[in-house]
């Protein structure tokens, strides 16, 4: 998930009382020069923002409390006591890279301002690219110097995991599980399932990925939807989910930071295999991440999961699809394939298991009848589409040699055939 923000355009110079006469001009003038010292003085640059915020980030890397507590305000015993115990919590996570980008600096009233920054970072031997958050700081001058008085997240941007307790970290072969409030023997589980998701992920995406999975397990539901920065109960229901952004449809992205977000105890009431089955569909979101875009609608992206997950499964087609084998049986085939807004975790249940089901047999038909190959190259050409409009109608034709009208009434009498 990505959440995209418009760019903040500040006004022009504020403007100046033009005088009438030469007296009164020279002499506005000169108070304007005189000003100006005061001006300078009291104003707040990006340059003296990321100078503060480049000692904190090298303060990170170094483990140094000192050095981190350094840019916070002496007097703001509050936030360097919760700031304090943030940087513990990260003691143990093996970071690459940390930094600051400054990106608007808001209000401003002689000694006070407000700055929007945006903090980077990556976990070593398994990003890419950074994870890239939101900040909000409150700052003030004081001696010389500006200090950090407050530090929140942005409006729309969500926490992060040292925020909500200490991080317990388990590595695997291909994984890196980070936890807060869950036992070390949990953790290593979840780390074994994502070993075994790696290789059968590569097996039915063997497209270059980097095949390292970062997975968060909060403590709850609660503060897993603050990691998401949604209403908890979109997601009480759902064992996890795999955030990242997409991009435009060029299909030359750049690997993008993923994140695998457990929900404890949905997970915790899955078997082995329903375990094994939802850590594998949310690794190949993120195997097939640089191959995602806008132009990918849902029932591809997460079919294609589903069809990962479940292709070396010995499961029939009823039992992994008990919701449209009820309504195919019932004579209420879906007339055409799941729309985007069938997904959303906020509605009808029933309604999104059916789009997921439905969505899985849409790859599967397209496996079965032109073959693995054929879905991977149809699933890229989507993705590789500028836009929406039109993505999935040229990859038919030029990949599978259909049209969408053609593949729907494909789609529907294989429904009938799995499930009926």
């Amino acid at each position: 998930m990505a959440v995209r923000r418009p760019d903040v355009r500040r006004g022009g110079p504020r403007g100046r009382r033009r005088a009438a006469g030469l007296v009164l001009a020279a002499l506005l003038t000169a108070s304007a020069c005189t000003a100006a010292p005061e001006e300078t003085r009291t104003s707040l640059t990006a340059g003296e923002i990321t100078a503060v915020l480049d000692g904190r980030a090298t303060a990170v890397l170094a483990r140094d409390p000192a050095g981190y507590l350094d840019a916070l305000a002496p007097d703001a015993e509050k936030l360097r006591a919760v700031q304090r115990t943030e940087l513990a919590n990260l003691a143990d996570v093996p970071l690459k890279s940390w930094t600051y980008e400054v990106k608007d600096i808001g209000e401003r009233d002689g000694d006070w301002a407000t700055a929007e920054v945006e903090l980077r970072y990556r976990i070593k031997g398994y990003d890419t690219a950074p994870v890239a958050t939101r900040r909000t700081l409150e700052l003030m001058r004081d001696g010389g110097r500006w200090y950090i008085t407050a530090d929140r997240p942005a409006k729309g941007s969500s926490g992060q995991l040292w925020q909500q307790g200490d991080v317990e970290v388990v590595e695997g072969a291909h994984s890196i599980v980070l936890g807060v409030g869950r036992t070390e023997e949990e953790l290593r589980r979840i780390a074994d399932t994502v070993d075994l998701a790696v290789p059968a992920v590569s097996d039915a995406w063997p497209r270059p990925w980097n095949r390292r999975v970062v997975v968060l397990v909060p403590d709850s539901v609660e503060d897993m939807a603050r990691l998401l920065g949604s209403p908890e109960a979109s997601y009480r229901g759902i064992a996890a989910v795999t955030t990242g952004e997409v991009g435009g449809g060029t299909g030359k992205r750049p690997a993008i930071a993923d994140r695998v977000i457990v929900n404890p105890q949905a997970y915790a009431t899955l078997g082995s295999f329903g375990q094994r089955i939802v850590l594998t569909h949310e690794t190949t979101h993120v195997a097939t991440r640089t191959s995602t875009s806008t132009a990918t609608p849902v029932w591809l992206s997460e079919g294609f999961a589903d069809w990962a997950a479940y292709r070396g499964e010995d499961r029939p087609a009823d039992v992994v699809a008990p919701e449209l084998t009820t309504a195919v049986r019932a004579g209420e085939t879906p007339a055409g394939l799941p729309a985007d807004r069938d997904f959303g975790f906020d509605g009808d249940p029933v309604k999104l298991a059916r789009a997921y089901e439905g969505g899985w047999l849409a790859c599967a038909l397209i496996a079965e009848k032109w073959g693995k190959e054929k879905l991977i190259a149809f699933y890229a050409a989507v993705g590789a589409h500028q836009g929406r409009e039109g993505a999935v109608e040229q990859a038919m034709d030029a990949v599978l040699g259909t049209t969408p009208e053609e593949f729907t009434a494909d789609w529907r009498d294989y429904l009938g055939t799995r499930l009926g």
